[in-house]
C-alpha cells in the first residue's frame, strides 16, 4: 500500500486517512482549524471560541466570563458551541433590539 497521505492531498480543514490503495479526507473537527487527525486532541490550532485544555480544545463558555457579553436590560447569555447568543429573558421579546415585557 501507498501512503497518498504523505503527499498532504487534503483541504487544510481535513485530514487525510490513509486506506488499502487509496485515502479519504477527513472533515477536522469543529473545535480545530487545522488538524493532524479526528477529534479535538488532534487540532494544529483552536478555532475561535475554544481554548487548548488538557491538550484538547475545548468551548469557550462567554456567559461565564467576568465580563458580562449580553449587556442589554433583561438579557440572558446562552453558550453556544464556539460561541453564544443574547436572547430575551423570559417574559421578555425582543423588539427592535429592546427586551420588552410581554
Amino acid at each position: 500500500d501507498l501512503n497518498e497521505c504523505a503527499d498532504s492531498p487534503c483541504k487544510d480543514h481535513q485530514y487525510c486517512l490513509n486506506t488499502e490503495g487509496s485515502f479519504a479526507c477527513k472533515a477536522c473537527d469543529a473545535s480545530c482549524v487545522g488538524c493532524t487527525g479526528e477529534g479535538s486532541d488532534k487540532c494544529k490550532t483552536c478555532a475561535s471560541g475554544y481554548m487548548k485544555e488538557d491538550e484538547k480544545c475545548t468551548d469557550i463558555d462567554e456567559c461565564n466570563l467576568p465580563e458580562k457579553v449580553c449587556v442589554k436590560e433583561n438579557q440572558d447569555c446562552v453558550n453556544t458551541s464556539g460561541s453564544y447568543k443574547c436572547v430575551c429573558s423570559e417574559g421578555f421579546e425582543d423588539r427592535d433590539g429592546t427586551c420588552v415585557q410581554t
